[in-house]
């Protein structure tokens, strides 16, 4: 039977604040860690939550891995074996809830930084880094771009972690030309979504949404374009600038 998605809450919460207890940094991404950023129940928004995702310190993954024990939760030998250091999946030994794990970093097509960020949030991952981790997936589904978007209505951009850090969107993006393409082009088709006319936004949520958008597009042209970057700009898109990401099986 499928968790409510006030079941899943729930469980998010005691995982993080229990793993919190014992010092271990805990911190959500994906779709419900975006729904904990909304302020309402937006019907533009409504989705379904099959699991959930986490990020934990790459420092921190054997304490992580008995936490993970004690918290009712069984791993997914074979793919940990195999993929431990970077990602694994446990199942809720009494429902097989599934949990996906991020090690260190959040790494699909595109690689975000996560190992010294994972404070500057009480349950999730930083805002800065919870949109980029939407918007760096290339072939871009309704779903990553309706949480997208409904990041940018709900949160103000702003140079500190209570906001949507710009300084840190320019300081990742400044580093790695094909992270910053992936982000402005799908800024561009949030942007595009605000204008469909059968879209249950009001004129000035589109206008919060196009503002915000533009404004992280700004900060990229104002941002410090190291020498690499600026070579890696004029290839542009006739080299492949993302990593081929698969479908990870239950």
């Amino acid at each position: 039977m499928p968790f409510t998605q006030q079941e899943l809450l729930a469980e998010l919460h005691r995982l993080v604040q229990t793993a919190e207890a014992k010092g271990i940094h805990l911190r959500a991404i994906g779709g419900l860690a975006v729904r904990l950023h909304y302020r309402d129940d937006h019907p533009a928004f409504k989705r379904d939550y099959p699991d959930l995702d986490f990020v934990v310190a790459r420092k921190q993954r054997r304490e992580f891995e008995a936490f993970m024990t004690e918290a009712g939760y069984s791993p997914n030998k074979q793919f940990n074996l195999l993929n431990g250091a970077h990602r694994q999946i446990y199942f809720q030994n009494d429902s097989e809830l599934k949990v996906d794990i991020f090690v260190g970093d959040f790494e699909m097509c595109h690689k975000i930084p996560l190992e010294d960020r994972l404070t500057a949030d009480p349950l999730t991952i930083p805002l800065a880094e919870l949109l980029l981790s939407k918007a760096q997936v290339v072939e871009i589904n309704k779903k990553d771009l309706l949480d997208l978007t409904s990041l940018l209505l709900f949160n103000e951009t702003g140079d500190d972690d209570s906001r949507i850090n710009l300084t840190q969107l320019a300081r990742l993006c400044s580093a790695d030309w094909g992270l910053y393409k992936t982000i402005s082009l799908n800024l561009d088709r949030v942007a595009d979504l605000t204008t469909q006319a059968d879209s249950p936004l009001t004129d000035s949520e589109r206008a919060a949404i196009r503002a915000r958008c533009h404004e992280i597009l700004k900060t990229f042209e104002a941002m410090p374009k190291p020498l690499a970057w600026q070579l890696r700009d004029r290839v542009g898109t006739r080299v492949r600038w993302y990593e081929e990401v698969e479908e990870v099986a239950r």
